[in-house]
């Protein structure tokens, strides 16, 4: 919106706020609250843009956050929309954008895991999925967590033998896998079971999936004793292991809700200002397990807290049919319409009062008062910690934001940088960053080099992206892996581009590099030692352990990219998706790069033109 004339840029405050009066209406829409600087404090929605806004342009009555948002308001910006639906949506939007100050900001936004049944093919294969569901198949979730997906997947391989392998190892089987001899696969890739019987073994993983397990056992008893009578008794032992298996993951279960099919349970416990929300998944009867969230709350209610964590938590995911909270929202009619609005169906969110919904909620509020309890004892810890740091190292003040560099490489081959992060909050794993070494020094094995190319990618960008260092981006202590060589290295580099006012630590293996006898050294200072038993000392060695762990995770992966790499990714065109199947058809690429035309044009997914490519691509290579 264009600025106000009689508004000078250095005013702040509810006067500033007044003046937007005069050319805003009764609209829904967002708001938006700038600072001096043009930093987005706090992103709100309205039915009535007008009046919500007034409500801030009034000297007084305001609580304590919203009074020092008020204060620091330098400018406003608008967006109508045509409902007040469609303004919560863009809010949320917004705020997973532009993460304001102010907001309530979900910090931890990963996508959750899916079974997959995948489909096209006449023995479809059971799998994890993450991400968008755009392969074909049958798709069960969300799970809470891989490790829930897991012990499911193990579950039906047990009862209904389900292939995991690929379509490729499928395809290439010449006789059965261990899989089969442990009886966790029907091993369908070498004729162990006919097309109809998978079919009928898959149906089964199916309904035992939307929680028809009773109906499953009955199935299974009916073939049983049926193969008994046709005397059929290795058939009969095998249908007798798997009911067994069934049975003993029914057992497992008992904590799963016999009246809530399709739900999510939502609970949040907010103390010392700090909040912890849990979510439990409830799909077919069956608890899919549960995940713990902490908000950024920023002085936030309860009710304010709830609502948007809502509203941000399903910006991206499906709601379920139903969702219970043990707190209320806001906008209870609103979040309702939008979260319906999301699905394609009606979803309905309430706070049960009493039954067997109301123990699933009351079960999600104690996990979450637990959590945050133990959070807010590791925090203490870890705050505690890095006051230890500081005094040892004798820094202003306890580091609000550490930075750990270390590289990784054989000889030079697939050499990677990595960096990680860790705080009051412990290590921030969303924060960690790895770097493709890009320059001569990965392949002379140059150790300084790659570390030189590492520190300037990254603060060149933080100096590009905010020069003022006002973001908490920017970190108050480096700790570098290696001894005074790094250490004067690294603090010319730093010095060259102007940022020589961020402390940093060498950490450098001491006598016979024993772990406890590191020794620490600092620009135009002796090296020093901590003493053996010192928190502080073990501290560092997590952190710099945790850097060494995910530099060679990193290094270990782009080696493993470039050993399963083929001329194939080089010709335009051709896809994962293309590059498995001609690797499927032909068996290798040396073979791919030898066909002609017609068996290029035989391959599904392959149409005459990309033939031509292919081919074209290789007959020019020689």
């Amino acid at each position: 919106m264009p600025g106000i004339d009689d508004v000078t840029e250095t005013a702040t405050g509810h006067q500033v706020i007044q003046q937007y009066l005069r050319t805003l209406d009764g609209s829904p829409g967002v708001y938006r609250m700038l600072d001096a600087q043009s930093q987005v404090l706090y992103v709100g929605k309205a039915r009535n843009l007008k009046m919500r806004v007034s409500n801030y342009a009034r000297p007084s009555g305001h609580s304590g956050r919203i009074a020092r948002m008020i204060r620091e308001t330098a400018s406003m910006m608008f967006l109508t929309t045509r409902t007040e639906t469609e303004a919560l949506l863009l809010e949320q939007n917004l705020i997973k954008q532009l993460k304001p100050r102010y907001n309530v900001l979900l910090r931890d936004d990963k996508s959750f895991p899916n079974i997959l049944i995948a489909g096209g093919h006449p023995f479809p294969m059971i799998r994890k999925h993450r991400g968008k569901r755009s392969d074909p198949g049958s798709y069960f979730g969300p799970f809470a967590s891989a490790g829930a997906v897991n012990r499911t997947l193990n579950q039906l391989q047990r009862v209904f033998l389900l292939r995991t392998c690929s379509d490729p190892m499928f395809e290439s089987r010449t006789r059965p896998c261990l899989l089969y001899q442990i009886k966790r696969c029907a091993a369908p890739c070498v004729g162990k079971v006919s097309e109809a019987e998978y079919a009928g073994l898959v149906d089964d993983a199916v309904q035992f999936l939307k929680g028809r397990t009773t109906r499953v056992q009955a199935d299974l008893a009916r073939e049983m004793a049926a193969a008994s009578e046709e005397m059929e008794f290795e058939r009969a032992a095998a249908l007798r292991d798997r009911i067994k298996a069934l049975t003993q993951v029914q057992s497992g279960q008992s904590i799963n809700p016999k009246g809530v099919a399709e739900a999510d349970v939502i609970a949040l416990h907010m103390e010392g200002g700090q909040a912890c929300v849990q979510v439990f998944f409830i799909r077919a009867n069956q608890s899919w397990g549960n995940r713990d969230f902490y908000p950024k709350i920023a002085g936030a209610d309860a009710p304010e807290v709830m609502e948007a964590f809502l509203t941000q938590f399903y910006d991206d995911k499906e709601p379920p049919r139903m969702v219970l909270l043990n707190t209320p929202v806001d906008n209870p009619d609103l979040v309702q319409q939008a979260l319906s609005q999301r699905a394609g169906r009606k979803v309905v969110v309430g706070i049960p009062q009493r039954g067997e919904k109301a123990g699933l909620v009351e079960n999600a509020a104690r996990n979450a008062r637990e959590s945050l309890a133990r959070r807010m004892s590791e925090s203490a810890t870890q705050t505690k910690l890095l006051e230890g740091l500081a005094e040892a190292f004798d820094l202003d003040a306890p580091p609000r934001r550490i930075e750990v560099y270390d590289n990784s490489h054989i000889q030079g081959t697939n050499a990677v940088g990595g960096m990680i992060v860790a705080g009051a909050e412990g290590f921030l794993k969303s924060q960690y960053r790895k770097f493709n070494i890009r320059s001569d020094a990965g392949a002379n094995s140059d150790d300084f080099g790659m570390m030189k190319e590492v520190l300037t990618r990254r603060f060149e960008r933080l100096l590009k992206e905010d020069p003022n260092r006002e973001s908490e981006a920017w970190p108050d202590l480096l700790l570098i892996d290696g001894g005074a060589g790094q250490v004067s290295a690294v603090h010319q580099i730093m010095t060259e581009m102007g940022v020589d006012d961020i402390a940093m630590i060498g950490v450098a293996k001491g006598i016979d590099r024993d772990a406890g006898k590191e020794e620490f050294h600092r620009p135009g200072s002796r090296p020093f030692a901590l003493r053996h038993n010192d928190p502080v000392l073990y501290f560092v060695q997590r952190l710099r352990d945790e850097a060494h762990r995910w530099a060679i995770g990193a290094h270990r992966a782009k080696r493993a990219k470039a050993v399963s790499a083929t001329p194939l990714d080089d010709i335009p065109g051709v896809g994962a998706t293309r590059k498995r199947a001609l690797l499927a058809h032909f068996g290798s690429a040396k073979a791919v790069a030898r066909a002609g035309l017609s068996d290029l044009s035989a391959v599904d997914g392959i149409s005459a033109a990309m033939a031509q490519n292919i081919h074209d691509f290789f007959h020019d290579k020689r």
